[in-house]
């Protein structure tokens, strides 16, 4: 798992940082559920908005997405 928070998206590191460390945590908690892929997570301006369970409940949303995910041989 990848992730990219530009600076231009959200200004301040403490910002960015928090974003980083809860996709993070989000990931390591869900890893086992996902499919063998490499998934890159891209932050925007919105992300600096939302609150940590906001934006926990959308990444949990998001990883439950990508299990429904069709498995190639």
């Amino acid at each position: 798992m990848g992730q990219t928070v530009p600076k231009k998206q959200i200004k301040l590191a403490v910002d960015r940082n928090r974003f980083k460390r809860l996709v993070r945590e989000s990931f390591r908690l869900h890893q086992h559920s996902l499919p063998a892929k490499d998934f890159v997570v891209i932050a925007r301006k919105s992300a600096k908005d939302l609150s940590n369970e906001e934006l926990r409940a959308l990444l949990h949303k998001l990883w439950q997405r990508l299990s429904q995910l069709p498995q190639k041989k």
